[in-house]
């Protein structure tokens, strides 16, 4: 179905007419600007010249394309059944370090979050999922969609450092548990993901993680890092533990009292375990829901506005053309 997203803007047709109409005539002085009087000849000359239907079509065509025509497609029916994701990626400084291997390569750890992270996301159909970025603060990036590619593309957009360089685990809890609040059938699932222990924010991740037992939240966590890499010194190859400073004991605590599990990602295969286990929930019944997908057809006016123009500025140029041959 043609429809048009503001209908209200096609007041403007008859605009040219009401500007059209020649002003009072002011008696007393007058005040001459050099070039204006001539300006105001030329465009009268232009309005009521041979092609004043060109004028009124380039209008219409433009009010138009401002009013955003689109095409209504047939409705979708989404599905009835699914999951409510809440998915809080950490952001700090520690992402950056180069532990984990992809595809064959030595890469950060936010870019292996990105890569599994938005695989899984790709696979929730008929799950709603949502993004939480944390660092210094914990932000809501998408709240709880079933737009999984938007989803991802957010992900796909954040930078580590964003929203800061240290971990906040108990405000991303926190905020997670409030956007749950506003759903009355919900799985409540928290996935959070990081590689470091909680050092800042107002509210302790034992306190955060008591709020969500007690309102059904149920909490995976994730360690992130690999336990050993290499890095060459001045005294030779020297190896080191890049995930000193995650904390296992509290992810586990958190994901105990939450009656969730906690996963060790050494590699982005140990990732993958949690898609079993996030599978093996009940998906919880919705009522039925349906859109309609639209496409955008404003640019088939302006376009057709454009080639008027162009013709116009064509068969302007042919009789001078003409004027020029015979003088030559």
């Amino acid at each position: 179905m043609l429809t048009l997203a503001w209908p209200w803007l096609l007041i403007l047709l008859p605009l040219p007419l009401i500007i059209r109409r020649k002003p009072t005539v002011l008696t007393g002085g007058q005040l001459n600007l050099p070039g204006v009087a001539g300006y105001a000849n030329s465009a009268a000359t232009v309005t009521t010249g041979k092609r004043p239907w060109l004028l009124w079509c380039l209008w219409c065509l433009l009010v138009l394309a401002i009013a955003r025509p689109q095409w209504l497609g047939e409705p979708i029916e989404l599905p009835t059944k699914g999951r409510d994701l809440m998915v809080a990626v950490d952001l700090s400084g520690s992402m950056q370090i180069e532990d984990m291997v992809l595809d064959g390569k030595t890469v950060d750890r936010f870019s292996v979050i990105q890569k599994v992270v938005s695989d899984f996301i790709e696979r929730r159909k008929g799950d709603r999922i949502g993004l939480i970025l944390f660092g210094d603060n914990a932000y809501l990036q998408a709240p709880l969609t079933q737009d999984r590619r938007s989803v991802a593309q957010y992900l796909q957009e954040a930078q580590i450092g964003l929203v800061g360089k240290q971990t906040d685990i108990g405000d991303a809890i926190a905020l997670a548990v409030k956007r749950f609040d506003r759903m009355e059938k919900s799985n409540r699932v928290l996935i959070l993901l990081t590689d470091g222990s909680n050092n800042t924010g107002t509210i302790m991740p034992d306190q955060a993680t008591e709020i969500a037992a007690k309102r059904g939240v149920t909490i995976y966590t994730i360690g992130l890092g690999a336990d050993v890499m290499e890095r060459r010194t001045l005294f030779g190859i020297e190896r080191v533990n890049p995930s000193a400073d995650l904390d296992e004991a509290q992810l586990k605590r958190i994901a105990d009292k939450t009656h969730g599990r906690y996963f060790r990602a050494r590699n982005p295969k140990d990732l993958d375990a949690i898609y079993q286990e996030i599978d093996k929930l009940e998906p919880i019944s919705r009522d039925a829901l349906s859109y309609r997908p639209q496409s955008e057809l404003f640019y088939w006016p302006l376009g057709l506005a454009l080639l008027l123009v162009l013709l116009q500025a064509i068969v302007s140029m042919l009789p001078a053309s003409r004027e020029y041959g015979r003088n030559a």
